[in-house]
């Protein structure tokens, strides 16, 4: 499939939320004691590059991308900032969750989907019974992405980091290639970055 076909393509998945067949399953204590916490870190979401060049070449090449989806910029650069911060400090390519956004809600932030799943990367809610707090928004920029990028972080490392499964956990489309193939094109064709500071999707 070529690149202008690819974009036909994705373009159909993205005009609602794609998510909400995602299983609910039972962590272990120490699993949830885990992802809690790392849910529950404050800390204010801020660019991490070696050098603050990189950090505004990566700000200004990713910017571009996203003006038609995102068109207000302090939108654009909060929602760039916090995927940035949130997939680095989960260990995972900040372009790849820019492609999984892009196939799970268009970067709508307020996308619910026919299940309830929610918000930018279309979390679950029984996700906050299970890792956070019932008063937490998931609608809200930066918690639905620290939530999105620490449940992807937990199916990859319960696949030994196997992506094309935990992609395919995340969706709750485990075993088909059609989710994680949309991921991956998105991820690919228009959201890869080749310069320094790129986290990579395994630890």
């Amino acid at each position: 499939m070529n690149k202008f076909a690819l974009a036909a393509f994705l373009s159909l998945y993205v005009c609602a939320a794609f998510a909400g067949a995602q299983k609910e399953e039972a962590l272990s204590s120490s699993v949830q004691s885990a992802m809690s916490r790392a849910i529950g870190d404050g800390v204010q979401a801020k660019l991490i590059f070696p050098t603050q060049a990189e950090a505004d070449a990566w700000m200004a090449e990713m910017s571009a991308r996203l003006a038609k989806r995102i068109p207000d910029e302090f939108m654009r650069r909060k929602v760039l900032t916090a995927v940035q911060y949130e997939a680095t400090r989960a260990g995972l390519d900040p372009q790849l969750v820019l492609g999984l956004i892009h196939i799970e809600s268009g970067f709508n932030r307020y996308a619910i989907s026919p299940v309830g799943a929610r918000g930018l990367m279309q979390v679950m809610p029984f996700w906050q019974r299970q890792i956070g707090t019932s008063d937490q928004n998931l609608l809200d920029v930066n918690t639905n992405l620290r939530y999105g990028c620490t449940i992807l972080r937990h199916y990859l490392d319960i696949e030994n980091g196997d992506l094309f499964r935990a992609l395919g956990r995340y969706n709750g489309s485990l075993g088909r290639a059609e989710y994680p193939n949309l991921v991956y094109g998105a991820w690919k064709n228009y959201y890869a970055w080749s310069g320094a500071g790129n986290s990579v999707a395994q630890r």
